[in-house]
């Protein structure tokens, strides 16, 4: 008994003391997109009428341990047997050795985008015209660019053929071989903002002329110019999203709807606790998300009676549902708001329910 004992302490002590290349993800806070956090409102609306909501549009997260922590065997094995906690190969949080302040940089850009995106797709959604334009997002050091077009730059036309959305530009400049040139059309960073500064459409524009040089990627020779196309939008009025210390684009869907929410009369939840989760395009496409599991139970711990959850999703996330939980698939914003009118309606049997 006494050297079984022993042996035990032993094992344990070893366990302490020996880390392994794991990471923890576990439930987060989940905040209310209808209402305020930290003493001011999530959602900030000014130029526009708004109107008052009930009940509960909230956007979850899930938390995870940093880049830089040592995990060792016993943290492990506990979090292996713990029910509400996932244990996960480090490399699945923090690929390609990326530091905690890469990985949090990456999360913020992610944030910042889904919630463009989730203006625009809210809009969209209840008919108010966006206008939108694809810009140079970034330019990549010692390319064919650097120096010659600017991030913010308005492209217009690459050799002649207009640029209705930003992956127009890979697929006109991977028509050219490498070393051949190739003309964008641009409207200057300066002169955009300048004429959305005065309320004004910017006209002119400058040919630029680029020689393309050769990327290697997955065995295949690509022209490039070394530049990353994005999306630019104008607002009619001022929405802001007030929500620090959380990244990473998964929010989009609830923000979206918390934006259609108050620009619309009545309340889109009828006063239930709804929670959710998926990132959402500029189209109101709804997509997957890690950590969907942490994610269910945070909403469930906190009251939420359903979870809106993105079709790709819904395998992983109907093995363990948190009892009293209803789990509602969504492919898109017009799933979801179609959702929210049956939950209010009290029409709970025709909701498309994950299996």
């Amino acid at each position: 008994m006494l050297a079984s004992t022993l042996m035990l302490i032993a094992l344990l002590c070893a366990g302490v003391f020996i880390n392994v290349p794991y990471s923890e993800m576990s439930p987060g806070p989940t905040v209310n997109t209808l209402g305020e956090h930290d003493g001011e409102p999530v959602l900030q609306i000014n130029g526009r009428k708004t109107y008052p909501a009930s009940g509960h549009l909230n956007m979850t997260t899930v938390r995870v341990t940093s880049a830089d922590y040592n995990m060792n065997l016993v943290e492990a094995v506990y979090g292996w047997l713990a029910h509400d906690n996932k244990v996960v190969p480090h490399d699945t949080l923090y690929p390609d050795g990326k530091t905690e302040e890469q990985s949090t940089q990456e999360n913020a850009e992610e944030f910042s985008q889904s919630q463009e995106s989730a203006k625009v797709a809210a809009l969209k959604e209840i008919d108010i015209p966006v206008k939108s334009w694809v810009i140079v997002s970034t330019v990549v050091k010692d390319t064919p660019a650097e120096g010659k077009l600017h991030a913010g730059d308005v492209i217009k036309a690459v050799d002649g053929t207009a640029v209705k959305a930003f992956d127009d530009v890979a697929k006109l400049v991977t028509k050219h071989k490498a070393g051949e040139k190739v003309v964008f059309t641009v409207v200057p960073a300066k002169e955009q903002a300048a004429a959305e500064k005065a309320k004004k459409t910017a006209t002119r524009t400058e040919d630029i002329t680029l020689t393309t040089a050769k990327f290697h990627d997955s065995g295949e020779d690509r022209a490039i110019v070394g530049i990353e196309a994005g999306t630019d939008h104008s607002f009619p009025f001022t929405i802001d999203i007030k929500l620090a210390d959380v990244g990473g684009p998964s929010a989009g869907l609830m923000f979206a709807l918390g934006i259609v929410d108050k620009l619309t009369p009545g309340s889109l939840t009828g006063g239930k606790f709804v929670a959710g989760t998926g990132t959402i395009t500029d189209e109101g496409k709804v997509g997957p998300i890690g950590g969907i599991e942490m994610k269910t139970v945070g909403a469930r711990a906190k009251g939420a009676q359903y979870f809106l959850t993105p079709k790709d999703n819904c395998a992983t996330a109907a093995r363990d549902v948190p009892d009293g939980l209803t789990l509602v698939k969504v492919d898109t914003i017009d799933d979801a708001v179609s959702a929210l009118k049956d939950i209010r309606g009290g029409k709970t049997d025709d909701l498309p329910k994950c299996a």
